[in-house]
């Protein structure tokens, strides 16, 4: 099992998913792969730091220090992104984002732990597209008027010469394509570069790729999860529109 999650530490290395354990559901062959184990393990450590972090704050300080000060400024930097975004309407979604970042920050940067990252496996960042497609459109009902809907949709031309109505539909179709493919193509990319590092240098590939680790994990993982983010926020907003 090892050798499938593991992306480092073997001259054997591939950036495949491979199937683990199989069971039989309904008459259909049903396999638990590399991605459900690196999942898993991205999120018992997500949610052994949430509980860390919820009892130091219950446990908190006025003057925080330590883990609290941690704590407290990933939050205003979190809060602060989403406000600097979606403005008024931003303390909706604190949460939702919040989760979201940290969540795809982590998976993006467990390589640097030798898994390969969840977020290399297309069907890990296509949900993750399809909530956000979810709640842009959730939004949209809830503060749009049926009629506003219908002339941004048949824009640029009148609400009663709809002839653009099916390009913005195919647009609105794309959106959680466009923001599932373009964090699973940079992610799995990073990984296919350190696994062909890995894998042609072999044991000479000790200390010295950590450089490139900081780049393809940390900076590159971070920037797409900001990315996501940012997309994300600014699509519910323009969602909500202005006069709500």
């Amino acid at each position: 099992m090892a050798h499938g999650i593991l992306l480092s530490g073997s001259t054997d290395v591939d950036v495949m998913v491979h199937g683990l354990v199989s069971y039989q559901f309904f008459g259909h062959t049903v396999w638990i792969t590399t991605t459900h184990v690196s999942l898993l393990l991205v999120t018992i450590i997500l949610c052994g730091f949430a509980i860390a972090a919820g009892r130091a704050m219950k446990k908190g300080t006025e003057v925080p220090g330590g883990f609290q000060n941690v704590v407290e400024l990933i939050v205003e930097k979190l809060d602060g992104m989403a406000n600097s975004t979606m403005g008024k309407h931003a303390s909706k979604f604190y949460n939702y984002i919040g989760t979201v970042f940290i969540f795809i920050l982590f998976s993006n940067i467990s390589g640097l732990l030798g898994l390969r990252p969840p977020t290399a496996d297309y069907g890990v960042t296509f949900p993750l597209g399809v909530l956000t497609f979810i709640l842009i459109h959730f939004n949209q009902f809830k503060y749009q008027k049926p009629k506003d809907i219908w002339a941004d949709m048949c824009s640029p031309l009148p609400p009663w010469l709809p002839i653009w109505f099916p390009i913005n539909v195919i647009s609105e179709i794309a959106v959680p394509i466009s923001l599932s493919l373009r964090l699973f193509a940079n992610v799995l990319s990073g990984t296919i570069m350190m696994a062909l590092i890995y894998g042609l240098l072999g044991i000479i590939a000790t200390a010295w790729p950590a450089a490139l680790h900081v780049y393809f994990d940390l900076f590159s993982g971070a920037i797409q999860t900001y990315v996501f983010c940012m997309l994300t926020m600014t699509y519910i907003t323009n969602a909500i529109g202005e006069e709500a």
